[in-house]
């Protein structure tokens, strides 16, 4: 239990909040938004396998469309028909119409675009992913060179206390593992290699339709893709919540168990003491004013996002190149900054203070790229254009957080 009086002295906190149909999440770093997201309650856990059955293959869009449940139609490229485990299969070798396969969600509906799933099965824990069609071990690229080759070793001493049997699936390391301990990576990889071969085991004995593996929602399954060496407390003020995640920690993550506490001051909420409300809209609003006096411009569109680096209050020196340099490579921070905390995905195009020397363009883009490459999901600067536009693309994974908190008062 947890007071919540005073000044909090946690540098990284994970707050749950419970409001009405849906749930907030805010990461904190002293108490400053790195990310915010939110969920309905209602929604189901991304990850979850079932016996689905393809309702038709459209080769114009090369893709598939796969029913789940009656009436739940989802979209399978046809590029992600790897490795597929048919339970009934038409005469064909080719996928048809009619076919059922195990397929998983990999990723929720956005706007008119129905859910999509994967063939390529895939079963993920804190610290490794279990992933169906590969044969070897790989390691989190965001993890140094010594700390990947160690766990490597780890992994060698793991695998040869199995059995010699041939197996369909391989392992990959996350970022956590470099957090966890032989004992515990261990541990993780039984749980995760029990619970593929039961799933296998049960899939030709159930009808269409069944889901198999059913996931945690994704506000509770997050919790696991936190980096585990930073956050030093999960922190809600809601009973029902407290009690799931208090569940959902025991059993796929037991050592993050004490981190988790009730906050139980009724004389000052906690979304009041952290500000949440007021970081929430900042993070949508469309202008974002920096340190120095000049600002961003963040206008999402329906195939891109704009971002514009503007001067604003600035007062720099003579030298302007110096004076432009400096404000981008604040910008660039905060771009990097802002593209986590509102969760933006797709192209982003971010129009900084034109340059003349190629090495101020140099030093802005590689300070750009070392911000980008701390974003736990793959974010990847394309290069400056002819207009000395930047480009940058990130991995679709969930709704911006504009469109899950839009018409939705919070507080």
């Amino acid at each position: 239990m947890r007071e919540g009086s005073g000044a909090v002295s946690k540098e990284w906190q994970y707050l749950m909040l419970s409001r009405e149909e849906k749930i907030y999440s805010f990461l904190l770093r002293n108490q400053k938004a790195v990310e915010i997201h939110c969920e309905d309650k209602r929604q189901t856990g991304l990850g979850s396998i079932y016996i689905g059955k393809i309702k038709n293959i459209a080769k114009h869009i090369q893709a598939a469309f796969v029913e789940i449940a009656p009436g739940e139609v989802c979209y399978l490229p046809l590029e992600d028909f790897k490795n597929p485990v048919f339970t009934k299969k038409g005469s064909s070798k080719r996928p048809q119409a009619g076919d059922e396969l195990l397929v998983q969600v990999s990723r929720e509906g956005i706007k008119t675009k129905l859910p999509s799933v994967t063939t390529s099965l895939s079963l993920h824990g804190k610290y490794a992913v279990l992933a169906r069609g590969r044969q070897q071990t790989g390691v989190s690229a965001k993890l140094p060179l010594k700390e990947r080759e160690r766990l490597l070793k780890v992994m060698e001493e793991v695998l040869d206390t199995e059995d010699g049997e041939e197996k369909d699936w391989g392992w990959i390391l996350r970022t956590n593992a470099g957090a966890a301990t032989p004992g515990q990576l261990k541990a993780e990889l039984l749980r995760l290699k029990n619970q593929y071969e039961t799933l296998m085991s049960h899939a030709f004995h159930r009808t269409c339709f069944t889901c198999l593996l059913e996931c945690p929602p994704v506000y509770l399954s997050r919790l696991s893709d936190l980096y585990a060496a930073s956050v030093d407390e999960f922190l809600t003020d809601d009973e029902e919540l407290y009690g799931k995640m208090r569940k959902y920690l025991s059993e796929y993550q037991p050592e993050d168990l004490p981190k988790l506490s009730f906050y139980s001051d009724s004389l000052l909420r906690m979304h009041k003491l952290y500000s949440l409300e007021h970081q929430l809209e900042l993070a949508l609003r469309e202008r974002v004013w920096m340190d120095s006096g000049a600002y961003l411009v963040i206008q999402p569109t329906e195939a891109l996002t704009v971002m514009d680096v503007n001067t604003g209050k600035y007062e720099g020196g003579k030298d302007k190149e110096k004076t432009f340099l400096k404000i981008n490579l604040q910008a660039a921070r905060e771009v990097a900054r802002q593209i986590r905390l509102r969760n933006l995905s797709g192209i982003i195009i971010v129009d900084f203070i034109n340059m003349e020397k190629d090495e101020s363009k140099k030093e802005l883009l590689e300070t750009l790229e070392g911000f980008l490459k701390r974003d736990p999901i793959h974010t990847t600067l394309v290069d400056m254009t002819k207009l000395s536009l930047v480009e940058i693309t990130r991995q679709k994974k969930e709704k911006p957080l504009a469109e899950c908190v839009r018409d939705h008062k919070a507080f």
